[in-house]
């Protein structure tokens, strides 16, 4: 089964521009029409060849449909449950997420991190699409936190709660919709010294569950403390709420450190066995997870490596192994994925935009 799949050429109109505070101003009546009716499957940030930065529309073939350039580098986004709103968040230590109304009848806006906070490039939505939640730093208090967000109030910040860690990065919700499982990575961080790790000596990541009824944390999940230098970033959850998760190496990238594993509903911690080989080609780096309920796998790619690798969920054999350089994003799509490089490859074809580290798929 081949990772990529052949299709049409891709369409580079860029329907609106904008920069800084002035991102998305408003909509003209005819690109507001050509939203309202778009087919768009997907999202994923770039950068383009002229420096600036943007989100993209994806139809299932990864034709381009939109594009809409972002004040600052976006990383993950995610769609509302009824696939009419996506919201992209800036990479850490950015302080924007941007709000797209994918039927165009409201204006798209930006909403910032309060003072003190910063976004970690992660989100996600309550299941009934009320609250928008998403991953933030507390920076002058080492403390990972989660802001939320009212969705039906112009995404008014309304609270925020304990991530249950230190660098709350990717986060889901469970099947049963009233647990949050967050990945923290452990990760110390804070603006004054850009995206330099304070703490690798005594950092703890952790996957934590969240009681959405009142926001209490209710377990931890940690590894053994040998691998406690293993940053756990990246989630993708199966229909029975296991979930995948993706780990970077904070320590020696040449060593062969399981990088991936799942988590089960009750907090029950599997690492995945790869060859020792496969894990040093990763050097350490995982940078997307993806799983795939049709064809029952899970897919790891690591950017650092330059390779992508698919697992099969049941036995952990490896079913496929895809090199190229800079290869992070992916999203599954029919019985395989859609997987785009930083290097401006999508879908196996070369584009003029340097995509991002992930692709997310709409609800609907």
């Amino acid at each position: 089964m081949r990772l990529f799949s052949p299709t049409t050429p891709i369409d580079r109109r860029a329907f609106l521009t904008a920069a800084g505070g002035a991102f998305l101003a408003g909509l003209a009546s005819r690109s507001a029409a050509a939203l309202a009716n778009t087919d768009a499957v997907f999202a994923s940030a770039y950068l383009d060849g002229n420096g600036g930065f943007g989100v993209a529309l994806l139809a299932e073939d990864a034709t381009v449909l939109h594009r809409y350039d972002l004040p600052e580098r976006g990383h993950d986004a995610v769609f509302g449950p009824d696939g009419r709103t996506l919201v992209v968040f800036a990479r850490r230590p950015g302080t924007f997420a941007a709000v797209i109304d994918m039927r165009g009848e409201d204006e798209p806006l930006i909403v910032h991190a309060p003072e003190g906070r910063h976004y970690y490039g992660h989100g996600c939505f309550s299941p009934d699409g009320k609250l928008l939640f998403s991953t933030e730093n507390d920076y002058d208090n080492a403390r990972g936190v989660i802001g939320v967000y009212d969705a039906t109030d112009g995404f008014r910040r309304i609270g925020e709660f304990f991530s249950g860690g230190i660098g709350p990065h990717d986060m889901t919700v469970l099947p049963d919709g009233r647990t949050m499982l967050i990945a923290n990575g452990g990760l110390e961080t804070h603006p004054d010294y850009g995206r330099a790790v304070l703490n690798v000596a005594t950092m703890k990541p952790n996957l934590a569950f969240i009681d959405l009824a009142d926001y209490s944390v209710l377990s931890v999940g940690e590894l053994t403390p040998d691998l406690h230098k293993l940053s756990i970033r990246h989630l993708a959850m199966a229909e029975d709420g296991t979930t995948w998760f993706g780990a970077q190496n904070q320590g020696d990238i040449h060593e062969a450190l399981p990088l991936a594993g799942s988590i089960s509903p009750d907090g029950d911690i599997r690492l995945l066995d790869l060859p020792e080989d496969e894990l040093r080609s990763m050097r350490g780096y995982i940078g997307s997870v993806a799983y795939n309920g049709r064809s029952g796998s899970v897919l790891f790619t690591s950017p650092q490596g330059n390779v992508a690798v698919e697992v099969a969920c049941d036995t952990g054999a490896i079913r496929n192994r895809m090199d190229l350089p800079d290869i992070c994003g992916a999203v599954d799509r029919g019985p395989g994925y859609l997987l785009s490089s930083g290097m401006g490859v999508l879908d196996g074809r070369h584009t003029d935009l340097s995509w991002d580290n992930h692709i997310v798929r709409r609800a609907i």
